[in-house]
């Protein structure tokens, strides 16, 4: 079984004060700041590598980044994943969903013959949950989102999605992509000895130059997505504390709101 793995490099939010963004373009200026493998993106690792070890198969990691986000594909390499692939180039900067989505498509075509796609639910610096089922339109597979549980049997699946009213089984055929949500699995720690090992393993980058892409939908330019403001919200005033016996503090409560009403 050949298994891809999608991940991305977000800024750590611990550190998001030192986050900050281009005032021409709107995205986020990535230089300087923490960064870390989004964690949606580790229960993919996750997921994909479990697969591997129940089935056989290879497992591939990629990625689209600058430079840096390497370090992103070795902890997925000391995770257990066989191989990982940084696709980084200046033409790919500011790319939005769209873009990526179909980037990071034509880069997995590029990988060779591929059963199951893997990605996070969702990137936590974005929130859009769209390069998932982005990459799977343009590789015209099914698609299943917010899966929290996954089973293969030969070419077929058997995934549980959460949806706003429980939870849905569906079936589908391979090759598919699947989103992987909080709960699917707990992902391993790696440690130093696979560390140590994930570091000696070379890390390809592809180029734009390296994959057969239209140009147009690359980067600022394939992106109808645009950022018009970008601003930090009004810090809210603090709150009252009210204090006293249950029929006095209702009566307090009732004259804020009428005055809040007014």
């Amino acid at each position: 079984m050949n298994i891809i793995a999608c991940i991305k490099q977000v800024p750590d939010i611990a550190e998001i004060k030192k986050v900050k963004t281009d005032s021409t373009t709107g995205t986020i200026i990535r230089e300087g700041v923490p960064s870390i493998v989004n964690p949606f993106c580790e229960f993919a690792v996750e997921e994909a590598v479990r697969l591997k070890e129940k089935h056989g198969g290879k497992v591939t990691v990629v990625t689209m980044g600058p430079p840096q986000a390497t370090d992103a594909l070795v902890k997925c390499l000391a995770m257990g994943v066989d191989e990982a692939v940084l696709v980084s180039d200046r033409a790919f900067a500011g790319s939005d969903t769209l873009a990526t989505g179909y980037t990071l498509a034509t880069a997995i075509k590029k990988t060779g013959e591929f059963d199951v796609i893997l990605c996070g639910q969702q990137a936590i610096d974005g929130d859009t949950a769209q390069v998932g089922p982005g990459i799977a339109e343009n590789l015209h597979i099914p698609q299943v989102t917010y899966v929290t549980r996954l089973e293969i049997e030969g070419k077929s699946a058997t995934a549980w999605r959460e949806t706003e009213a429980g939870i849905e089984k569906v079936q589908c055929r391979l090759p598919a992509l699947f989103t992987c949500s909080k709960g699917i699995n707990e992902p391993r720690v790696p440690t130093f000895g696979d560390i140590a090992g994930a570091m000696d393993k070379t890390v390809p980058t592809w180029t734009v130059n390296d994959l057969e892409v239209e140009r147009g939908r690359l980067g600022l330019d394939g992106s109808p997505t645009r950022v018009v403001k970008v601003w930090s919200p009004e810090a809210r005033a603090g709150g009252q504390v009210l204090k006293g016996e249950p029929s006095e503090l209702a009566k307090k409560l009732a004259g804020i709101l009428q005055e809040y009403i007014k």
